[in-house]
């Protein structure tokens, strides 16, 4: 049987964003599943290559949504050109009404911590983000920690989020607060944002990232670009090249790279158009924290990179 159009251009797809692929592709039976059946060409071989890349069917889904969309749009699909135009993903323009209070766009290195005598610490050794990412069932001592967070920030310029307690967060008069995807279901965020309080949230992939975008918060967090042992992670490494793929998407947003980036991976991480690096363990880990906090802000500062300063994205420049 002779190829078909569709055919034809979920294997140029493939081949010309191979950088793309993370595990194993999926068999050709399975990529060109019955699932596709009924949808229009272009999105049919979208979804096929989507799959062959090891995207998840969820966000293979949303890449095949956005290849027809561009289609349909400019009468025209280029294979070598990944979508990345943000109405092609049905993201709303900006500015929006109903957006969480902004943060910069460039909030440099961000250091996620375990309590707040490691915030006082890295906020007095200049680092420009903190998070303070305290795991505990005892309130009191939630309460406490986030307190003294708070208070140990104060006049240093530094800018804290607190991860998951929104509530306490609110209380102290904290900078922002940054919540998982499973917390969503449970945050007050009318609350969060009446309180002026900014919001950040992390982000797997694509179907997350327009849940995200939905909510218009201060920052998106985007990982794990690199394997990390520090939590269970639900989808597999993104690696750089989906990285930069994401944050031209999101280009209006302030963008975090985070999860197992160190200083050896800044190079690959920036020129992503990032505007800040979540570090963990290359911090906690370290004997000196504050000194290898330093190091890595004078690495993060020699590495070129750019950040998206408003929407602007290629045109097709052919047809197939």
């Amino acid at each position: 049987m002779p190829d078909t159009l569709p055919d034809v251009l979920s294997r140029t797809i493939r081949a010309a964003h191979s950088r793309l692929q993370i595990g194993p592709p999926q068999p050709r039976e399975a990529c060109l599943a019955p699932t596709a059946a009924g949808l229009p060409d272009v999105a049919r071989a979208a979804l096929a290559a989507a799959r062959s890349l090891g995207f998840v069917e969820h966000d293979a889904a949303v890449v095949a949504r956005a290849w027809q969309a561009r289609f349909d749009r400019t009468g025209c699909t280029d294979p070598e050109i990944w979508p990345d135009e943000p109405a092609d993903f049905g993201l709303a323009p900006w500015p929006r009404a109903e957006a969480f209070a902004p943060c910069p766009k460039a909030l440099g290195l961000y250091a996620v911590l375990p309590d707040a005598h490691s915030v006082a610490h890295l906020a007095q050794a200049g680092v420009p983000t903190l998070q303070l990412r305290f795991k505990s069932p005892d309130v009191a001592q939630v309460r406490a920690q986030v307190r003294a967070a708070v208070a140990a920030v104060r006049g240093t310029g530094a800018l804290l989020f607190v991860n998951d307690h929104w509530r306490e967060a609110i209380d102290a008069g904290a900078y922002g607060v940054h919540l998982g995807q499973e917390d969503l279901d449970h945050a007050d965020l009318g609350a969060i944002r009446t309180a002026g309080l900014r919001l950040g949230l992390s982000t797997h992939g694509y179907a997350e990232m327009l849940r995200a975008d939905r909510l218009s918060p201060s920052y998106i967090a985007m990982g794990a670009v690199y394997a990390t042992t520090l939590k269970d992670m639900p989808t597999a490494p993104q690696g750089p090249a989906r990285l930069a793929a994401y944050a031209r998407l999101l280009r209006d947003h302030a963008l975090v790279a985070i999860g197992g980036i160190d200083e050896a991976r800044f190079a690959e991480v920036l020129p992503s158009g990032v505007g800040s690096v979540a570090v963990v363990r290359a911090i906690v880990a370290a004997a000196d924290p504050a000194a290898a906090a330093r190091q890595l802000m004078q690495a993060l500062q020699a590495v070129p990179h750019k950040i998206f300063e408003q929407s602007s994205s290629p045109g097709p420049k052919g047809c197939l």
